[in-house]
This record gives structure tokens, C-alpha cells and sequence, in this order.
């Protein structure tokens, strides 16, 4: 790498200048299936007397151990700012006058897979009811299979700030990464030390834009000093900032939100988190010449491209393959969790886990189509980009907060929100003849 922080501020690495980066391939990766396996491992599932009983496996002694490590979404959000970094540099150097087409093109990547999801799970669950399974566990199931798209809200509307947030890094060299994660903690130390809880939603952009601009740094060359011992003194520095938060501030030991636990550190996201990400990514920098040999390695990186183009399908059917194996052993056998951790636990963990993998290899085979699919595009102003955008983000955010459930029709807006904000992104608005009538042609 021959960028630094004190080098060129609009040149592509060398090291960058190749269609895949393997070091940020295997960290995506590496998140998504730990993403997955925890999601696996912690439902603790019980249907007695016609009441579904939930827990999580993790909520016991030293479960939270465990999440130190499984809370992966600051691998997930640096990987994302390296790869917008790397591919918005190409596309300029490729004489690109607009970032406008990078911004739709990525956001509806990450939608319309979302409309393939929509499309089984918004009769999926009226379909279960009419053949006569309880309403609730169809509905939890139905409310669970949506939660997990916060994740894609935030990341549509800092893909749509991406371009920009580029421009500031090249213009404030890290400061701006700064900037962020102070605002994050002023926000904490409003949400802790008033009654206004709500403000702790505005760190979803504060804190996850924070990392994603430190994945953008790695994308333009800018860390490469950061590695051997300072990489392992940057992740001794987050693991403590950790360990001192949770001991001393307001922050529960979890990196996940616990049953029983009076704050989460993921909703809203806390400022906590910031610290874990620096001791995480410092940990993945150190390792980072021994990642990138092995993704060099021919079998190794076609695993790992093919991974990386079904990423999205697993992310978004992974949970649906848990409600489907869960209901079938839950309500069709009258199974139940056994205790987490003991004998029994783990030895019905292997068939457990293979059920699910099987049942997620059929969904993502049956699926995955749908993320490779491309729509017709044309030009579309930055304006009608960016209100498209916010279209899609909302409509996300809808299926966050009420999934698919049946018995409302929240779930229903938030899908017509999505599929428009899709339309939008590929369909340039014009002036037609009728416009002094008022009408507006697509």
C-alpha cells in the first residue's frame, strides 16, 4: 500500500485497485455466520398450555462473554465502508461524473431481496392460521422474521451518504470519525441522564456511520499503520474500554439485548459499542496479513465471492429457516429446549444445527435468484435518489418495528414503501406532455 495518511487524497491503493479485497470478503463472511449461529444457538422455545415461552440461551452466567465476540455488526459496518470506499474510488477513477447511479444501484441491491422475503411472508402467516396453527406463535414468528431489518434501514441511509461522507474523509482525515463518536456519547450521556430515552435512536447513524467511516478509511489506504503491535494495542484499548464501561457506567455486561436487563446496548445502540468495535477491529488489523494470505488462496476466494454474493439471501432467510425448524419440532412434536448448556443441550446441538443448516441451504438456493436479479435502470437525479432512498429506508424500518404480522396492515405500507423507493431508484421522473394537468409520468 503506497496511500497513507498523509498521501494522496483522492488516489485508489494499489492494493485496492483489484475487484475483491479478501481481508474485507472475510470479515463480511465471518459476520454473517456468526450472525446466523448466534441467532441459532440463543431461542429458548417451549409451547405448554396453549403459551409460547421464549428465553435466551445466552442470558446465562457468562453468556455475556460470548457476546463480546458474536456482536459482530462492527465487522459488518467497517466491511461495508471499505467496499463503498474501494468501489466508489474505481468508479471515479473510471471518469464517473455522478454518484447518484453507485447510490441506486446499491440500495436496491440490498431491497429487493427484502420483496422476495416480503412476498412469501406477507401471506405466509395468513396461510398458517387459515390451516389452523395457534395465532401465537404465528405471530411472534411473523413479528421475528421482520425485527432483524434494522440493520438494512441504517445501512440504506448510510449508503446514501456514502459518496459524501468519502469527500469528508478525504477533507478530515479521521476527524470526522471523531466528530461522530463524541456525538454518540453526548447522546448517551442525554439518554441516561434525562427521561429523553428517545434520543438513544439517533446513535443508530451515530455509531454505526462511525465504524463505517473507519471501514472508508481502510478503503482509501489510510490504516496502514495500523497493524502488528499497534493493532493489538488498539484492540487492548477497546476490549478495556469495554470492560471499564460496563463496570462503571450504565451499560449491562451483554453486548445484545438480554431478557430481564433493564438498558440494551444494541436498542438503542449504546455508546459502549463504540469501544467494542475498536477492540474487535484492532484484533481483525492484527490479523490481517495472515486473513489475506489465506483468502489469496484459489479455493479459498471462490468460497468466499460466492459467500459474499448470497450474503444478503442468507442474512434475510436465516431466521425464517429458525421459525420453521423451531415450529415444526416446537408445535408438530412437542419438543422444547432443553436447558442451555446442560448434557442434553449439547448433544442434540448437532442435529439441531445441521436441521437448520439444510433448511437454510433449501431457502437460499430457492431465494438467492432474487439477489442476483437485475432491474432495467436510467439516470435518475440526486434528489429523486435521495427521496427514493428515504422510501426504501422507511419501509424497512416499518417491517423492523411490526414484521410481517397478520392481524395489521403496517406490514403491507412498509412493502408498497420498499417496492416504490425501488421503482423510484431506476425510473427517471420526467415532464410529460400532461404536465399542465398535473399529472407526473415515470
Amino acid at each position: 500500500m503506497t496511500t497513507t495518511l498523509t498521501g494522496p487524497r483522492t488516489s485508489v491503493p494499489p492494493e485496492h485497485s483489484v475487484s475483491r479485497d479478501g481481508f474485507v470478503d472475510t470479515l463480511r463472511v465471518f459476520a454473517i455466520v456468526l450472525v446466523v449461529l448466534q441467532h441459532w444457538l440463543m431461542p429458548v422455545i417451549a409451547y405448554k398450555d396453549g403459551q409460547l415461552h421464549t428465553g435466551n440461551a445466552l442470558s446465562a452466567d457468562l453468556g455475556w462473554m460470548i457476546t463480546w465476540i458474536s456482536q459482530v455488526m462492527p465487522l459488518i459496518f467497517f466491511a461495508g465502508g471499505a467496499a463503498a470506499a474501494i468501489s466508489l474510488r474505481r468508479r471515479r477513477a473510471q471518469g464517473a461524473v455522478s454518484d447518484s447511479g453507485w447510490v441506486a444501484d446499491r440500495v436496491r441491491r440490498l431491497a429487493v431481496p427484502v420483496l422476495g422475503l416480503a412476498a412469501v411472508w406477507l401471506p405466509g402467516p395468513h396461510l398458517l392460521l387459515t390451516l389452523g396453527v395457534p395465532a401465537e406463535p404465528v405471530i411472534t414468528a411473523a413479528r421475528l422474521v421482520g425485527a432483524l431489518l434494522w440493520f438494512l434501514a441504517a445501512y440504506v441511509l448510510i449508503t446514501m451518504a456514502s459518496p459524501l461522507m468519502l469527500r469528508l474523509a478525504d477533507t478530515w482525515r479521521g476527524r470526522e470519525v471523531a466528530v461522530l463518536a463524541l456525538g454518540a456519547v453526548v447522546v448517551d450521556v442525554l439518554r441516561f441522564s434525562t427521561d429523553a430515552s428517545w434520543l438513544g435512536y439517533a446513535n443508530v447513524i451515530l455509531i454505526w456511520g462511525a465504524v463505517h467511516q473507519f471501514g472508508v478509511h481502510y478503503g482509501s489506504g489510510r490504516l496502514t499503520a495500523v497493524r502488528g503491535r499497534r493493532a493489538l494495542a488498539l484492540a487492548a484499548a477497546g476490549f478495556t474500554g469495554t470492560a471499564l464501561a460496563v463496570t462503571f457506567g450504565p451499560y449491562p455486561l451483554s453486548m445484545i439485548g438480554m431478557p430481564g436487563d433493564a438498558v440494551s446496548n444494541m436498542n438503542p445502540p449504546a455508546a459502549v459499542l463504540l469501544a467494542l468495535a475498536a477492540g474487535q477491529l484492532g484484533l481483525a488489523l492484527w490479523m490481517r496479513p495472515m486473513i489475506t494470505l489465506w483468502a489469496a488462496r484459489r479455493p479459498v476466494a471462490r468460497g468466499l465471492s460466492r459467500a459474499s454474493s448470497s450474503a444478503m439471501t442468507i442474512y434475510l432467510w436465516h431466521t425464517p429457516a429458525l421459525v420453521l425448524v423451531a415450529g415444526v419440532a416446537v408445535l408438530g412434536f412437542g419438543q422444547h429446549t432443553p436447558e442451555p448448556g446442560s448434557g442434553m443441550w449439547f448433544t442434540q446441538l448437532p442435529l439441531w444445527l445441521t436441521l437448520l443448516s439444510v433448511m437454510l441451504i433449501v431457502l437460499v438456493r430457492l431465494a438467492a435468484r432474487v439477489e442476483r436479479f437485475v432491474l432495467p435502470s436510467a439516470p435518475v437525479a440526486p434528489a429523486q435518489v435521495v427521496g427514493a432512498s428515504l422510501l426504501v429506508a422507511f419501509g424497512l424500518l416499518g417491517l423492523t418495528l411490526n414484521g410481517f404480522r397478520p392481524d395489521l396492515a403496517a406490514p403491507i405500507v412498509a412493502t408498497v414503501a420498499i417496492a416504490a423507493g425501488v421503482l423510484l431508484l431506476g425510473a427517471p421522473l420526467t415532464w410529460s406532455s400532461q404536465a399542465r394537468t398535473g399529472r407526473l409520468s415515470a
